[in-house]
């Protein structure tokens, strides 16, 4: 322990970590930049952070303010001393609804204080796209806006009073007057009145520098005001009370389609007289998928509010008939208006890369320029990108003149640094020649402050000194962050990065098979970090349990740069700091679709783990679950289920079994099913003589006999069998051998196409799943392989393959392909593979499933959300009677993970947050839909409710009917 550490310790009460972990974790922010801090406090209060200056100052070490971690200027990195607001200081201490103010801890999370607002139909105004994330503190330190801005203003507009601890200790309240005022301020301003007059320039979004202008006579000397944007350079924030804004009690969207960015820009300042809350723009470089918005190349997106929804409709309709669209849509109910504000709000993070996958980053984030120049200002900027050989898509606040944008710098090579210099220094001219501003939202940081004097001019720039002076005379706070900066092309977070690519197993195919790239792709946006998710979301269930960083999908990957980088975590593949982090995490895959970048932690997870333990043995978990299909096999073939589950019911057996194999002490060992369903399908395929179709005269599907429905859940597939073939499909099993031409069988071909000869043999099919989740990867690609040979015969067919344990799907369409990226085999197997739905919707269009007309209840699969997609069973559900909507998230049990020692904690959490609530809160006739073994398991240990796979559902409803085996009812 370093005395500076000692120190703290004794000081504060709150946590102190100088541990790697704490460290690594707060290197970075959502910009290009990195410092290694000394170590980390998370004050409780006011105290905690006088007494950490106090030691900081004494001792000549920086600290720096940071609250969620989202500043794209760097601003929220430093080497000294970081202050995380977000553990302890994050509370809402007041809400007056009369006064239509709040008093706010730093650490709060703004959807917080909207949450508590809303009830009393009020708001805080700006709303950045991180709404989910981003601190109170963070926004008034950066003066946020957001999309509300035409309507609300900057934070500075909502800002009352600032409670301040200066870097010498003083306590001070800040307001508007000079009363709270440090000493030497007003004399500061007052001796250079006609500068501050006419050194500004007048927009709306003019974020750059400090805002001195604010203390002006003429503007009541507003001290509060001056003091936002002022990057945690001035004073560390322990409170505010902020102003708050009459909510609209309905809204209508209008989407409004132009031709081209151009035209949108063009168009948007013409709106403003209309009073619109929004007018956001972007093109259509910028939108994976454009069906839900009306036709155009460009489109902005024009909120509008009233007393009720026809009112709100009202004026956006009219906005409409003004602004000379090509095509425009009107949404007034909300859950469209959410559907179609995520293609906006995911910008930051899809804006990371470009159309043909290759990186994008921030450092020109936020230019704004007054809106009636934002037209001439985007070609002037295009033509500039193009003159550099660059490339990025603009987006962003349109009625504000703010423009977002992520270029494709190359920021690994001296070379591209340089071209990264030249046009950052250029395109600051661009916008002071337009009367703009260097920054329009998140600061200057380290990105922009460098290019102040282009804007401001030599001497306002050093005014900004002499203020700086005025409140931190030591220089304690956020050094180099606005005055005296250090250069935008230092401190390059990407320079610790190994050049050549790291030796990995998986091809990681979006990332030039490059796996610091792919962990690259953590820009800091951290949606991770969200606290509550809606609709399907699942994306980040560990961090939601814990709260801690390094459980969400961002610490995780900080971890893995730092492990990259060598120089914090210095024990690369072996190190425990990332191996503990990782522990966590579900291997839900919710972050490769939820991430707007699309990290995809169970991928790195496994790769991690495999290199990890490589030569050294595993945890027990790893030998009991990883290696499951092995002794689930040899459990059928000796035929002693019945025995296991006598033995598992017996406690001192149960007990020393789960020991052995690292099984959490709460969990159950679920029972085996003393038939397969291989066996059932054997015979099965004997008493309908041998053909093996059930009846069926229609295409051929191959039903996958994964691990869970062959030994834990035969019903499931047995279901399956039944409802597949009322569709009129013919059904088969994969080939679990290949005959010899002596049995009479002419070809592979003609052994796959006979069912009953294959169900019996040794080599059976297998996705790998349970060796990939546990990262023995070695043994997952030969698992892969053998059953490549095995599939050889079906993939010489055109048959579809449906898999009904939907993490097996995904296992089969994502990492396979990728870890066998080597084999065409693989790619083909992984384009064959379909869902129970999909097969049905694709190959029985014309079949109508029974109809139940019921409530339904459950959970979609974080897997089948992440990778499959869950929209035919949405419509298949519908078409069934099956009403509701199914909750997102993670069950919690995650296949192995919930089942391991140390691990039940957390997947119980897990589970409560919305599966088991929404469970409990279905009606007596609510069918409970689980397709994944994982989540049936998890409803029945921890909420003794039965969940079914939407196979067994139809199944019954069929057998209800009469239908079974008829061919169901076809419309």
């Amino acid at each position: 322990m370093t005395d500076l550490e000692a120190e703290l310790r004794k000081a504060v009460r709150g946590e102190v970590g100088f541990d790697v972990t704490s460290r690594a974790l707060t290197t970075m922010d959502a910009s290009n930049y990195r410092r290694v801090p000394l170590g980390v406090v998370a004050p409780r209060d006011a105290d905690d952070v006088a007494a950490v200056l106090e030691v900081c100052r004494a001792r000549g070490v920086p600290v720096v303010a940071r609250g969620g971690g989202t500043s794209i200027a760097g601003q929220a990195t430093g080497v000294g001393v970081v202050l995380d607001f977000t553990r302890h200081m994050n509370r809402l201490l007041e809400i007056d609804p009369d006064a239509r103010t709040a008093v706010v801890q730093p650490g709060l999370v703004l959807d917080r204080l909207q949450d508590a607002a809303a009830p009393h139909g009020l708001r805080f105004g700006p709303d950045p796209s991180t709404h989910s994330r981003c601190t109170l503190g963070g926004m008034i330190g950066n003066n946020s806006c957001g999309s509300h801005s035409v309507a609300w203003g900057t934070t500075a507009d909502s800002v009352r009073e600032l409670a301040v601890v200066t870097a010498r200790g003083e306590r001070l309240r800040l307001g508007q007057g000079w009363a709270g005022a440090p000493d030497g301020l007003r004399g500061l301003v007052e001796g250079d009145l006609a500068r501050l007059r006419t050194g500004f320039p007048e927009l709306p979004r003019r974020i750059s520098g400090y805002a001195l202008d604010a203390l002006l006579p003429e503007k009541g000397a507003d001290v509060a005001r001056s003091f936002c944007g002022s990057e945690g350079t001035l004073g560390v924030l322990t409170e505010a009370v902020v102003r708050l804004v009459e909510a609209p009690r309905a809204r209508a969207l209008a989407v409004l389609a132009y031709a081209d960015e151009s035209a949108a820009a063009e168009a948007a300042a013409g709106l403003l007289p209309y009073g619109p809350l929004t007018v956001e723009g972007m093109a259509a470089d910028l939108v994976a998928s454009a069906a839900v918005l009306p036709r155009g190349g460009a489109w902005l997106f024009v909120e509008t509010g009233g007393e009720s929804e026809a009112e709100a409709r009202a004026r956006a309709e009219a906005i409409v008939r003004a602004a000379g669209v090509v095509d425009s849509l009107v949404v007034t109910d909300p859950g469209g208006q959410r559907a179609l504000w995520r293609i906006r709000e995911d910008a930051s993070g899809t804006a990371t890369r470009m159309p043909d996958g290759s990186e994008a980053w921030p450092g020109w984030e936020d230019c704004a320029v007054p809106p009636e120049r934002l037209g001439a200002y985007l070609r002037d900027f295009r033509g500039l990108l193009s003159a550099h050989g660059l490339r990025g898509t603009p987006y962003g606040h349109f009625g504000d003149g703010c423009i977002h944008v992520r270029i494709d710098f190359d920021l690994m090579t001296q070379k591209g640094i340089a071209r990264f210099r030249r046009f950052s220094e250029e395109l600051a001219e661009v916008v002071v020649a337009h009367g703009g501003s260097l920054s329009g939202e998140h600061g200057d940081g380290q990105a922009r402050a460098e290019l102040l004097p282009k804007m401001y001019g030599e001497e306002l720039v050093a005014l900004f000194e002499r203020a700086k002076g005025v409140w931190d005379p030591d220089d304690l706070l956020n050094p180099g962050m606005l005055v005296r900066p250090a250069p935008l092309d230092s401190n390059l977070r990407f320079s610790v990065l190994p050049r050549e690519p790291v030796d990995v197993a998986f091809g990681y195919p979006a990332d030039g098979g490059d796996f610091s790239a792919a962990v690259r792709r953590c820009v800091g946006v951290a949606k991770c970090r969200t606290t509550s998710v809606s609709g399907s979301a699942v994306m980040c269930p560990s961090f939601r349990a814990t709260g801690a960083e390094e459980h969400s999908t961002r610490g995780r990957a900080r971890l893995l740069h730092e492990m990259l980088a060598g120089e914090v975590v210095t024990d690369g593949w072996r190190s425990t700091e990332v191996r503990d982090a990782l522990d966590l995490c579900l291997s839900c895959k919710g972050c490769r679709s939820d991430c707007p970048v699309g990290v995809d932690m169970a991928t790195y997870k496994a790769e991690f783990l495999h290199h990890h333990y490589e030569g050294r043995r595993r945890p027990a978990a790893h030998y009991s679950m990883g290696w499951l299909p092995v002794w689930l096999r040899a459990v059928a073939r000796t035929r002693t289920a019945p025995l296991a589950n006598l033995l598992a019911a017996v406690r001192p057996f149960a007990w020393a079994a789960k020991r052995l194999g690292g099984i959490a002490p709460e969990r159950e060992i679920p029972r085996l099913a003393t038939g397969t369903f291989s066996r059932w399908w054997g015979r099965r395929a004997k008493s309908v003589g041998g053909s093996g179709d059930g009846g069926g005269v229609g295409d051929l599907v191959v039903l996958w006999p994964d691990t869970f429905t062959e030994h834990l859940s035969p019903a499931v597939g047995q279901a399956a069998v039944r409802v597949l073939e009322a569709a009129g499909l013919r059904v088969a099993l994969p080939p679990t051998l290949r005959l010899p031409r002596s049995r009479g069988v002419a070809d592979g071909r003609s052994a796959f196409l006979n069912p009953l000869a294959l169900v019996h043999g040794r080599g059976r099919v297998c996705c790998g799943l349970t060796y990939v989740s546990t990262g023995q990867l070695d043994r997952a690609r030969t698992v892969l392989r053998r059953t490549l040979d095995l599939m050889a015969p079906v993939l010489a067919t055109d048959a579809p393959v449906v898999v009904l344990e939907p993490s097996c799907a995904a296992a089969l369409r994502t990492d396979l392909p990728e870890l066998l990226h080597d084999d065409p085999r693989a790619h083909r197997l992984a384009d064959r593979v379909l869902t129970f739905a999909e097969a049905l919707e694709r190959l029985a269009p014309h079949w109508t499933p029974p109809r139940m007309d019921r409530p339904a209840a459950g959970q979609t699969h974080c897997h089948q959300h992440a990778v499959l997609g869950d929209a035919a069973d949405r419509r298949l559900r519908a078409a069934a009677g099956l009403s509701g909507e199914l909750s997102g998230g993670c069950c919690g049990l995650a296949g192995n993970f919930g089942f391991e020692k140390g691990h039940f904690e957390v997947s119980a959490a897990c589970a409560e947050e919305q599966l088991l609530p929404a469970v409990r809160a279905a009606g007596e006739g609510a069918v409970v839909l689980a397709d994944g073994f994982s989540c049936r398991t998890q409803l029945g240990q921890l909420a003794g409710v039965r969940g079914r796979h939407l196979a067994e559902v139809l199944a019954e409803a069929l057998e209800g009917d009469g239908h079974e085996g008829t061919g169901g009812r076809r419309a």
